[in-house]
């Protein structure tokens, strides 16, 4: 059975202004292709007329560039809701804690998660991990979220693309099944 016969909703997680903006602009990315994919996957989604779900990062930290007041805290323009699309503001991780997006998904029978977004390791990872344990048929794709280096705890610096690849291997077969835009666009069908 196809991902559109399950009527698997897309998950857009965190696509915001913010990840180009302050501490950001000097941090080494991976996948730069990732909100074009995301795109790509989106459009396929209102094509195939799927469920669509944005999730957006509202900082309760005053400073923070993803503060609801702050420019940061816009959608990407490649990843724009159009009217009708469900927009919901988490101040956590997880997609799941502190919205109702999970009684969302209940409510319209949805058993089939496609999650992309920011960051591979942080929010992308945390809502997917939910996402399994609530048991949903979830699918993570790999070129359609992104990360950034990271500093390890010895003070050892980790590339955007290790860090990327380590969340992804942590969470496919028990989490999810990592694919890429690919192998998702054709699973839709």
């Amino acid at each position: 059975m196809s991902l559109k016969e399950q009527n698997a909703a897309l998950i857009l997680i965190d696509f915001q202004k913010g990840f180009d903006q302050g501490e950001y602009l000097d941090k080494n990315r991976n996948n730069i292709d990732a909100e074009k994919k995301a795109s790509i996957i989106l459009n396929k989604w209102r094509e195939l007329n799927l469920p669509v779900f944005h999730i957006i990062h509202n900082s309760i930290n005053p400073n923070s560039h993803f503060r609801e007041s702050r420019s940061g805290f816009e959608i990407k323009d490649e990843v724009k809701p159009i009217k009708g699309e469900p927009v919901i503001k988490k101040n956590v991780h997880s997609a799941f804690i502190g919205t109702d997006l999970k009684e969302r998904l209940d409510k319209q029978g949805i058993n089939s998660l496609v999650i992309i977004g920011m960051t591979t390791n942080h929010c992308v990872s945390t809502s997917t991990r939910m996402a399994g344990d609530f048991g949903f048929d979830t699918f993570l794709i790999s070129d359609a979220t992104a990360t950034f280096d990271r500093i390890g705890i010895n003070g050892e610096k980790f590339s955007a693309e290790i860090i990327h690849q380590t969340a992804l291997s942590n969470l496919n077969n028990d989490f999810a099944k990592v694919v890429d835009t690919k192998r998702i666009l054709e699973l839709v069908e």
